[in-house]
Formats: C-alpha cells, sequence, structure tokens
C-alpha cells in the first residue's frame, strides 16, 4: 500500500508488531490453540530459556534466587552442591509454559511433572534422569511435547507470596504496557478471565520514559506496604531499563515472590524483538534452535516468514495480508491451509525455489497454491522460481498458480513453457477451488 503521508509511513514502519497477523480462525486445523499461538509468536520473536533470562535481568540489579543450568545428570548434582540448600528446585527448560503440570511421555502415568523440589542430592540426581531426554508435555506444547535437553537447578525459597508482573508492547497504545497482579503462581489468562479487577495495567509513552509514579502504580496494583512497596517501584524501574536496553517484546515474572521480606523473582519468560537482533549479537547467541520448527529455522536463513499448519494445502504468497485472504478462501472451500508463507516483496529466484522447497518438505502437502500480486516483486521471477524448485525435487503434488501485476505475461508465458503439469488461475477465487478440486481427485 502506497502512503503518501510522510509520518503515516513512518508509523508503518516503526509498529510492525501491529500488522502480525491472527491464526486464531484456523484453529480448527490444528490440535492445539495455544501450540498455534506459540508456533506464530516464534516467527515474529525470538525466545529464550528461563536460565537465561535470569542472567539478563541479574545484570539490571534484579534479586534472582542462586541457580545454575545442567546439561547432564552429573552437572545438575554439581549444581546442587554449589547451592546452599537443603531443599532445591529441579527446572526443566525449553521455551513453553505449564512445565509444572506437564507430564513426561516417557514416564509411568502419575509420575511429576517438569518443575520439581528436591531435598536431597539423590532426589536432585532421580529427578534430573527423569526429565533430561525425555518429552514433556505441557498446554503449550500440543500433544508432541518437547525434549528436555537442560536444566535449571535453584535453591529452594521459602514463599509468603506470590504475585505477577509482566512487560509488554500495547497495541492498542503503541506503548509500553506493565501489567501487575496479587494472583502469582497461575495463568494471567484465567486470572483476566475470572478477577479482572485484580490486573492493573501501567502503559508507559516511550518518548517520556519511566516516571516514579509509574512504580507507584506497580506497588499500588501488587498491593505492597512499607519496605516491599519501595522494593516493587525499584524492580519496576529495573525491569523497564532492561525492556527497552535489551528491545524485548515481553518479560514475564510469574511468580514474583515475597520471601523474608524480599522480592525475587521465581522464574520469569524474556523474548525479544528478532527485527532489533542485530544490535544485540549477546543475546541473538543464546538461541536455541533445538527448540524450534527445523522448516521455520530454514526459512529464517532466506528472510521468509514461515509457520507450519495441519491443513494439507501448501501456500506461497507474497504480502500477509494477501496471504491471511488467500488461506481464507482455501478454506472457505472445505480445505485447510498447510502452512502461511509470505516470500516478501523482493524475492529472488533462489529465494522463491527456498520457499518452493519447505512447501514440500512437508509430508502433509497435498497440493499448493501459489498466489502473486506482482509490485516489487515481479511476476516472472516468481514464475522461474517455481520451475527451477518443481524440476529440482520432482513435484508429485498438484500445483495452482495466479499470478497478477508486474510482468504477469512474462510470468505466465515461462509457466506455460515449462512443461510442468502447472494449473494456470485468473483470480484468487477460481485458484483456491482449483487446487480444492485437483486435491480431492487424488483422494
Amino acid at each position: 500500500m502506497l502512503v503518501k503521508n510522510g509520518s503515516q509511513l513512518a508509523f508503518i514502519f516503526l509498529c510492525p508488531a501491529l500488522f502480525i497477523p491472527d491464526f486464531r480462525s484456523y484453529a480448527p486445523a490444528r490440535k492445539s490453540v495455544s501450540h498455534l499461538s506459540i508456533a506464530i509468536e516464534k516467527s515474529a520473536r525470538m525466545n529464550i530459556h528461563e536460565y537465561q533470562a535470569k542472567e539478563l535481568l541479574g545484570k539490571f540489579g534484579i534479586a534472582i534466587p542462586q541457580g545454575i543450568p545442567a546439561m547432564s545428570v552429573a552437572e545438575a548434582v554439581e549444581a546442587a552442591k554449589q547451592l546452599p540448600g537443603p531443599l532445591y528446585v529441579v527446572k526443566s527448560q525449553i521455551h513453553a509454559g505449564g512445565r509444572g503440570k506437564g507430564t513426561f511421555k516417557e514416564l509411568p502415568e502419575g509420575s511429576k511433572g517438569g518443575v520439581r523440589l528436591a531435598k536431597s542430592l539423590e532426589e536432585v540426581e532421580a529427578h534430573a534422569k527423569d526429565m533430561l531426554g525425555n518429552t514433556l508435555v505441557t498446554i503449550q506444547t500440543g500433544d508432541a511435547g518437547k525434549q528436555v535437553n537442560r536444566l535449571l537447578v535453584t535453591d529452594g525459597v521459602d514463599i509468603g507470596k506470590e504475585y505477577y508482573l509482566s512487560m509488554l508492547v500495547d497495541r492498542a497504545t503503541g506503548r509500553v504496557a506493565m501489567i501487575a497482579s496479587t494472583e502469582g503462581g497461575m495463568s494471567i489468562e484465567d486470572v483476566a478471565h475470572e478477577t479482572p479487577e485484580k490486573i492493573t495495567t501501567i502503559t508507559i509513552d516511550p518518548a517520556e520514559g519511566f516516571q516514579p509514579h509509574h512504580g507507584r502504580a506497580v506497588a499500588f496494583g501488587l498491593k505492597l506496604k512499607g519496605d516491599l512497596n519501595k522494593q516493587a517501584q525499584v524492580l519496576a524501574r529495573q525491569l523497564y531499563d532492561a525492556f527497552m536496553a535489551l528491545d524485548c517484546e515481553m518479560i514475564e515474572i510469574n511468580p514474583l515472590a515475597e520471601s523474608d521480606g524480599k522480592l525475587l523473582v521465581l522464574d520469569t519468560k524474556m523474548s525479544f524483538d528478532s527485527n532489533a537482533l542485530y544490535r544485540h549479537p549477546d543475546v541473538f547467541a543464546l538461541r536455541d534452535e533445538t527448540e524450534e520448527d527445523p522448516a521455520e529455522i530454514e526459512a529464517s536463513k532466506y528472510d521468509l516468514a514461515y509457520i507450519k499448519l495441519d491443513g494439507d494445502i501448501g501456500c506461497m504468497v507474497n504480502g500477509a495480508g494477501l496471504a491471511m485472504a488467500t488461506m481464507d478462501i482455501i478454506k472457505l472451500n472445505g480445505m485447510f491451509p498447510a502452512n502461511f508463507l509470505d516470500v516478501g516483496g523482493g524475492a529472488t529466484t533462489e529465494k522463491v525455489t527456498a520457499a518452493f522447497k519447505i512447501i514440500l518438505a512437508d509430508p502433509a502437502v497435498k497440493g499448493i497454491l501459489v498466489n502473486i500480486f506482482g509490485g516489487i516483486m515481479k511476476c516472472d521471477t516468481i514464475a522461474e522460481g517455481i520451475v527451477a524448485a518443481a524440476k529440482e525435487v520432482n513435484l508429485s503434488v498438484p500445483l495452482v498458480v495466479r499470478l497478477e501485476g508486474t510482468n504477469v505475461d512474462l510470468g505466465k508465458q515461462i509457466l506455460e513453457n515449462s512443461g510442468l503439469p502447472i494449473v494456470s488461475a485468473s483470480d484468487l477465487g477460481d485458484a483456491a477451488r482449483k487446487i480444492v478440486a485437483e486435491v480431492k481427485k487424488l483422494g
């Protein structure tokens, strides 16, 4: 879309998060809505493990219980030996919430979850053996779960009261929002649904920055008094400093615990704006690719926006809005999209070829719909990429292509002369009907 007003154009480029598509309407095409939401978040941000987030927050002076990461059972036991004890907490490290209530596929029914208390070194060892290498299934992982390859062993804490505190970008106001609640240790979504009056939201204008009244509002929202009130104000400022300095998209502390008169971060999640990671090579180095979908990792190498879904029609489109419309019309015609894939506005033949390979690598794909409106992206470039990829991977599924825009006639000519069984479509509705019909022919 061409925007003549310079300030509007600047706003679009400064606020890309406002234009992230909402995939919730595709819930029927997935086994888990929560799993889908996690996948979408990963496409726009980089997540890190709890122990890494704690290390980063500690650099800003935020109080964190002593803890040591471990990659093996022996390392877990050695970590516990370095802690005061006698109570320890062994925590599975995966990019998903609900670990404490999760279950391990390989363990007997009724076994404990991914966060466990240990009262001796022997129990630390037993818990580590149960967790490492096994698959933890939580409300956010979907049925497939995630393999646990890392642990965090922390010192046990005597908890007096639990609170919730987080920071994120508020899309509605274009400001940073700090969310505080007295109901820590449980899902904030449940609190918002059942007792919304227990949640306090404070918005901070980045141009103004954090002010003392913001800290007081957070402390008031947590209903803290005396020295704990003062600690909360300091913590709020430290959290804001970390959020801005690291280009975070979200910092969540749940729970924030009161222990022996101090506020401690017992668990935290952090995610970062992927567009700003070039400024933070130290943060980017924390990326754990084993927690990500291999196809999405491959797509990121070519700057492709790719998210795997559970349908059977692969999609390759340029532009998030057009991609969403394409997915909608596939669903309207009775089938489901297998992916969201936006090749962007400046794709090369190499980029298009890579996109095609990624789609075809999904065994669930029974057909492919390519829908391109050539503006910056030229239709002949797309056509060359399609032909090259189809020949390289020995295309064995139906392919419907709808091209429109710059060099459209040249693009169609390239497809027609390719010798490949490519079905051409005149418009989006025609394309959707044709790909659904072609797939249904296969039975």
